[in-house]
């Protein structure tokens, strides 16, 4: 059975990530790290579309918990398969840099980029055993421009994407690709400190966009549609540059 591995899939874009991947007909291995009810709402929802949804906790910044766990669980399941990765796991701790405390820059870098690090390389051998796969990697208008403030995160999805680029080119021969999606101002629960009304006019669109429309275009670069595209980074962000 092929199967969707979602990080943070239980809220926000993961969420939307993994309810566009199982309309598609993917089973979703659906992780989490500390919010376990959300994490069972989630599931409930996939599961009512027909396919079959597995919670796995574990935190993406703990390298050997999710090598562990993922080990587990090819181990427990040999005849499945791992098709389509979405790293979307992720915080933010905004700060300016000069006030910035340790634990706010290492947070975000250990979450989002040692997270990518470590699942990604937890998954790709059984990728390449297989000879294909789909890696799409969440990151940000942040990563691409930087924004005042988000040293921190700017540098973590920065740094993704310059990983997407390079693995591209590592994997293509197995017929995997490596992807990301850059999503700017994005209506969920880890922007609802930001004030829409104030930022909505440097958006050409004038509006921020929904978790449900970067999860369409995650599902495109998860199907065979896109097959010829890889070490691309695609922004959805309302025109904002």
């Amino acid at each position: 059975m092929k199967y969707a591995l979602v990080t943070g899939g239980s809220r926000g874009i993961g969420k939307a990530v993994a309810l566009q991947l199982a309309d598609m007909g993917f089973n979703i291995l659906l992780n989490y790290n500390s919010n376990e009810v959300a994490a069972a709402e989630v599931k409930k929802l996939i599961e009512e579309k027909g396919v079959k949804a597995e919670s796995i906790k574990f935190d993406v910044s703990d390298r050997d918990q999710t090598k562990s766990t993922l080990s587990n669980w090819f181990l427990k399941n040999p005849d499945d398969q791992i098709e389509v990765l979405v790293n979307n796991a992720g915080i933010r701790k905004d700060n300016l840099l000069l006030w910035m405390e340790d634990e706010q820059w290492d947070d975000v870098i250990n979450i989002s980029l040692g997270g990518f690090y470590n699942v990604t390389k937890a998954v790709i051998g059984e990728m390449i055993k297989e000879k294909g796969g789909r890696i799409i990697n969440i990151v940000s208008l942040s990563g691409l421009k930087g924004m005042p403030g988000q040293t921190n995160y700017s540098a973590a999805k920065a740094a993704v994407i310059g990983a997407t680029k390079a693995l591209a080119q590592e994997v293509g021969r197995r017929k995997i690709t490596v992807n990301a999606v850059a999503p700017g101002f994005i209506s969920t629960d880890m922007t609802e400190d930001i004030d829409e009304k104030q930022f909505k006019g440097l958006i050409p669109l004038k509006r921020f966009g929904t978790a449900e429309e970067v999860a369409h275009l995650v599902g495109f670069l998860a199907s065979p549609h896109s097959s010829y595209i890889t070490g691309e980074v695609i922004s959805i962000n309302g025109g904002l540059l």
